[in-house]
């Protein structure tokens, strides 16, 4: 399903990141936000590429701000990757994919560049 990440919500946020037997990368992210559209290919592509390791999911702040309250996001885009239902990763502010492929590499296993 390249080119379109899956969205949670205040209400399945626990079933669908907290209970997930993969680290989940979580793109807190509002449609006004330039900086989130800009990252958005770059996860779009992790996420095409890593996804049996990761999954990235978007949770739009201005729609859900309880997860976002509760998780202490002031700035986005923030992506937070969650393992056994606790933050081990946060990454704020928009970076290339290579960067964040490289905050990702305790959670992925990095495919040499050909």
């Amino acid at each position: 399903m390249a080119g379109t990440l899956k969205n949670v919500t205040d209400a399945d946020f626990d079933a669908e990141v907290l209970n997930s037997d993969k680290p989940v990368l979580v793109d807190f992210w509002a449609e006004w936000c330039g900086p989130c559209r800009q990252i958005a290919p770059s996860l779009e592509a992790i996420a095409a590429e890593y996804g049996d390791e990761i999954e990235i999911v978007k949770l739009n702040i201005d729609q859900n701000p309880d997860t976002a309250a509760k998780y202490g996001v002031m700035s986005i885009p923030t992506l937070n990757v969650y393992q056994g239902g606790e933050v081990v990763k946060t990454i704020v502010g928009a970076k290339p994919k290579a960067a964040i492929l490289r905050d990702l590499d305790p959670f992925v296993t990095i495919k040499p560049t050909v």
